[in-house]
């Protein structure tokens, strides 16, 4: 069995490890601590181990989204701990002044692309003395249009390098920035992270009209984390605000809320002070928690790496999972007949009788002075739905 002695980590590293309950490296770190890269724990613990206390920063982490960045960061800070290192994050939506005072001694840097070029322009980070330089879900940061930022912050970083790209998918233009910005790539691939055998995929046909209550009717049979998946920001405020008025504990999460909005969702989702977590794409790519039991695609993605992404938040760790899509229009049924046929077999069609369906409680209109129409009760508790929520 291979074992955290067998990889050539040292032993205050082990030791950390196992204060937080990590014994066995999992496959992925197996394969790549080695080389000195992997996922997360993969590439933070042989970083961790070279870099040493100097003026600048010697490692680079490049993430698409500030949730990623956080938690990347919380994870080299955590086992770094009792090591003279600096570790910075950078990323946008919060003050830039703090950021810029935790930059002037950190050694370890990991930020967006957008924040770090505003930070070079501004003349508060330099990046002529990295020696590793890590892109983590870079299949992300292209679709995100993350590609032009990328390609000015390499002009400033050294061509003796390390570097590292990380990616669930490798689309043509993976490929063909690997070949211009790296010699003589190693290429490490995994299997799927999720086991089909620890994966249930199902779908359901359904229509405009009864979408919200079939996904209501399956929401209160859950006891545990569910990820409900929307492609667009308004959709998935409108939507946590109807499940709340039907009885499912739900919150939302998309780009257009701050920071700190965003950190304490996310953290309250974690804790399971709330069950259901309505997200986009976008805002859900730094979520990584092992407890999600459900995964639905309310809006069916357009593309089939996005639904692999989707399905990925769950039947994490050995775990089993189950992810479910409700297709409702034509457009709907194109997109996912593409995941139908790439999955093929894997998806199971699931039928319910439109009788069971609970009848809908449409929250009040927002932005409406005291004329609020007719009252609407809770069908549990009969509790008045017109009064402000504070």
């Amino acid at each position: 069995m291979t074992t955290f002695e067998s990889i050539h980590l040292s032993k205050p590293t082990i030791a950390l490890l196992a204060k937080h309950g990590i014994t066995t490296p999992t496959p992925i770190q197996q394969e790549l601590i080695p080389p000195g890269s992997g996922k997360t724990l993969g590439f933070a613990l042989p970083l961790l181990e070279k870099v040493e206390r100097q003026n600048g920063i010697s490692t680079l982490i490049l993430a698409p989204t500030r949730e990623l960045a956080v938690q990347i960061s919380a994870e080299f800070t955590k086992f770094g701990r009792g090591r003279d290192i600096g570790i910075a994050a950078v990323y946008g939506g919060v003050s830039i002044s703090n950021q810029i005072r935790e930059l002037r001694h950190a050694n370890i840097v990991v930020g967006t692309p957008g924040r770090l070029l505003d930070l070079m322009q501004r003349g508060d980070v330099h990046l002529d003395r990295v020696r590793h330089l890590v892109f983590d879900e870079a299949d992300r940061m292209l679709d995100m249009g993350f590609l032009p930022d990328i390609e000015r912050i390499l002009r400033h970083v050294p061509k003796q390098r390390q570097t590292l790209l990380l990616s669930a998918t490798l689309p043509k233009e993976i490929l063909r920035i690997a070949q211009k910005y790296m010699v003589n790539p190693a290429r490490v691939q995994f299997a799927a992270a999720v086991k089909p055998e620890f994966l249930h995929q199902t779908y359901y046909q359904t229509s405009g009209d009864q979408k919200l209550s079939l996904l209501i009717h399956l929401l209160q049979r859950e006891r545990d984390l569910a990820l409900v998946f929307c492609n667009r920001k308004h959709v998935t405020a409108k939507l946590a605000r109807r499940l709340s008025h039907n009885g499912v504990h739900a919150r939302c999460l998309h780009g257009d809320m701050s920071q700190p909005q965003r950190e304490r969702v996310t953290a309250d989702f974690k804790g399971k002070k709330f069950n259901v977590l309505v997200a986009t794409d976008v805002a859900a790519r730094g979520l990584h928690i092992d407890d999600v039991t459900h995964v639905y695609n309310y809006e069916i993605p357009r593309d089939v790496d996005s639904y692999t992404h989707r399905v990925g938040r769950t039947a994490r760790a050995g775990k089993r999972g189950e992810a479910i899509s409700l297709v409702a229009t034509d457009e709907e049924r194109a997109f996912f007949k593409q995941i139908l046929f790439t999955h093929a077999g894997n998806i199971e069609l699931k039928l319910v009788n439109n009788a069971d369906l609970p009848g809908l409680v449409e929250p009040p209109k927002q932005n409406v002075g005291a004329r609020h129409g007719p009252q609407r009760f809770h069908p549990r508790s009969g509790q008045n739905r017109n009064r402000r929520r504070h």
